[in-house]
């Protein structure tokens, strides 16, 4: 899989399946996105997740679409059962050479028993790592060893540049890993 990283939780992947666009001025520092594929989804509404406008949809955009199982995986935004944020959508993405591909959305919990199943053993496992809207380091380190993905690659943190200041930066994610033996599974794009 060709996983292209678009800034905050966007990625477009194999140059047609994009998740999670932001739409302009929702993410501080970051500069409007116009980007394009063959189908975009979205893990919830909130401005920073579901600027569909943004995304131009072209038929030749890569991969086809129909090279994509998108199963969806109910979870929630908060650890209050969506009482504080809402409902959070878990992409579990399988190509037809069968690489998986997990896309956390914007989780802020830990997975019950049955997420986890349908999230482990991903080739790829896109998680947030920010913290206050979202999981924390310490969460996703425990979500990654729990999930044995094959690879880990961070979203949904703060930057230099970008980002809402509430949040934290890859940095602690990244420590926390070393600590924990799973750091070179890491890939930050």
């Amino acid at each position: 899989m060709k996983i292209e990283y678009l800034g905050h939780a966007c990625f477009r992947i194999d140059g047609s399946l994009v998740i999670d666009p932001y739409k302009d001025g929702s993410v501080p520092g970051l500069a409007p996105l116009r980007t394009f594929g063959s189908k975009v989804i979205c893990s919830h509404e909130h401005a920073d997740h579901s600027g569909v406008e943004c995304v131009e949809i072209v038929s030749e955009a890569g991969s086809a679409i129909d090279d994509f199982e998108i199963k969806k995986v109910p979870s929630f935004h908060d650890d209050a059962n969506g009482a504080l944020r809402g409902p959070n959508t878990i992409f579990v993405i399988t190509a037809k050479s069968g690489e998986k591909l997990v896309h956390l959305g914007d989780l802020g919990h830990f997975p019950n028993d049955e997420q986890l199943a349908m999230i482990s053993d991903a080739d790829y496992l896109l998680i947030p790592v920010g913290g206050y809207y979202t999981i924390d380091a310490n969460m996703a380190v425990k979500i990654c060893e729990a999930s044995r993905p094959k690879c880990v690659i961070p979203m949904h943190y703060r930057t230099a540049n970008s980002g809402y200041p509430e949040l934290s930066t890859v940095d602690e994610f990244l420590k926390l890993c070393d600590e924990a033996g799973i750091f070179d599974k890491v890939k930050v794009l």
